[in-house]
């Protein structure tokens, strides 16, 4: 998933949008080098052949420029997110729609991967490890939804089993930040969606089933 879908000419990519766009993907690129590199704002400018200053013109600081690409992941997820919602009742296809697609889009975008993690940004400033510790309780709480889909009808009358229902979002997220720091610790050698298909059938067996009564 590109920060641009378009490759901007000679001519435009000065315009201040798309200068921003091909920072954002510069910075994204430079991520996906080997843990240990030290990104810092001089390379930046080395990469795109531009001064530091007018890296500065764009964003007044190198947390602003982890804090836009902070954005971009959350509009792409929850844009994607919100027509799976909307498109399938079921509340397990949702689930297995959601999973999928967090792990397919780290699995695309290694560099943004360690921006999920939080890895890259331990030395930055301290909001932007907060930024994405509310963007990984906003999925949970999206999963959670899902899960109330499925826990009512087996519920009937009755309200969901909430304390339940919370466990299974926290696991489920716990499952794709567990695949998302492997991949960014393998170096990006072992896919977030390796053996994928058999981990998801293990996880449904125990997804808002009713608890076991004692004879």
């Amino acid at each position: 998933m590109s920060l641009s879908s378009h490759s901007p000419s000679s001519t435009t990519r000065k315009t201040p949008g798309l200068r921003r766009q091909e920072i954002l993907q510069t910075l994204a690129t430079l991520l996906e080098q080997p843990v240990g590199t030290k990104i810092t704002t001089a390379l930046l400018a080395q990469q795109l052949s531009l001064s530091e200053a007018a890296l500065y013109r764009h964003f007044a600081s190198k947390a602003k420029m982890y804090e836009a690409l902070i954005e971009f992941i959350e509009e792409a997820l929850f844009t994607r997110i919100n027509r799976i919602n909307s498109e399938y009742p079921s509340g397990l296809v949702q689930i297995e729609a959601t999973l999928s697609l967090l792990l397919g889009f780290a699995a695309k975008n290694p560099g943004m991967t360690r921006v999920l993690t939080g890895e890259v940004l331990q030395y930055e400033d301290s909001r932007l490890i907060s930024r994405v510790r509310q963007l990984n309780d906003r999925l949970e709480a999206s999963l959670r939804q899902s899960l109330r889909l499925m826990a009512l009808p087996l519920e009937q009358t009755r309200s969901p089993q909430e304390s339940r229902v919370a466990l299974q979002a926290t696991l489920l997220m716990n499952v794709v930040t567990g695949r998302w720091h492997r991949f960014s610790s393998s170096e990006f050698s072992r896919s977030p969606l390796q053996d994928w298909d058999q981990v998801w059938h293990l996880l449904t067996e125990g997804l808002v089933s009713p608890p076991h009564v004692l004879p």
